[in-house]
């Protein structure tokens, strides 16, 4: 598969444009700086939605990695062999005008958008690989899967940083919701100190905003989390076995 740019429409760079412009009046104060840098790197603009050919020649160059084009939600198995190659999926339609509050199915917003400028950061991207590899070597095993989608949900897709300058936002499903951006840094959630083992021990919701947020300090701490994971999945494992 590849993107088709002469099949985007003026409603698709409409609702670029509009949640874009959107969520940047929000980010100086709300986004994590590697986020914001990434975004520089990218040279996502307003008006322009992402060509997949320069951003991948920009990932290349950067931490190696690419865009691999998708339908939309893949397989487990495609999920993971993807990204522990190096390629992100990433679909190529943007949600309708009437879509621009919620929307069930990750678009190229989220996909591109939210996601894309941390991938120019390496301690990031070598956390996604490693992490990908354990849900190779258990893709066949729903709740070895089931816990390992529990680590990215509250990484990389719903993850909050401290940073110097205060509480960031690293995940992209906060990083592609307006009300969610502001929710999440707000006084009303609770928030946790990074631990994987509580992040094991905790269930999700997709439909809602989340009740509660894991908080990193930096994202070696991501990367070198992956021996804690790989050990207390493999204890959890085993407590079943009869």
């Amino acid at each position: 598969m590849k993107q088709i740019y002469n099949n985007y429409t003026k409603e698709d760079f409409e609702v670029w444009k509009i949640l874009f412009d959107r969520q940047m009046k929000q980010f100086p104060t709300h986004a994590s700086k590697a986020y914001l840098e990434g975004l520089k790197i990218a040279n996502f603009e307003t008006g322009a939605i992402p060509i997949f050919k320069e951003t991948n020649r920009i990932l290349k160059e950067t931490t190696d990695w690419q865009l691999a084009v998708v339908p939309g939600i893949v397989p487990d198995y495609t999920f993971f062999e993807l990204m522990a190659h190096k390629r992100f999926p990433a679909t190529t339609w943007l949600r309708k005008m009437k879509e621009l509050d919620y929307l069930e199915e990750p678009d190229m917003f989220h996909d591109v958008f939210a996601h894309v400028p941390l991938l120019t950061n390496q301690h990031f991207v070598n956390f996604l690989e490693e992490l990908s590899k354990i849900g190779l070597e258990y893709v066949d095993n729903a709740y070895a899967i089931e816990l390992l989608s529990r680590v990215y949900w509250f990484t990389v897709e719903f993850g909050l940083i401290q940073e110097k300058t205060g509480l960031r936002i690293y995940g992209a499903g906060i990083l592609s919701s307006a009300g969610e951006t502001k929710y999440s840094l707000s006084d009303e959630p609770p928030r946790h100190t990074f631990s994987v083992k509580r992040m094991l021990d905790t269930s999700y919701r997709k439909d809602q905003l989340q009740t509660q947020y894991f908080v990193i300090t930096s994202y070696e701490q991501l990367y070198n989390s992956i021996p804690e994971i790989k050990q207390l999945l493999r204890e959890k494992l085993s407590a079943i076995v009869v």
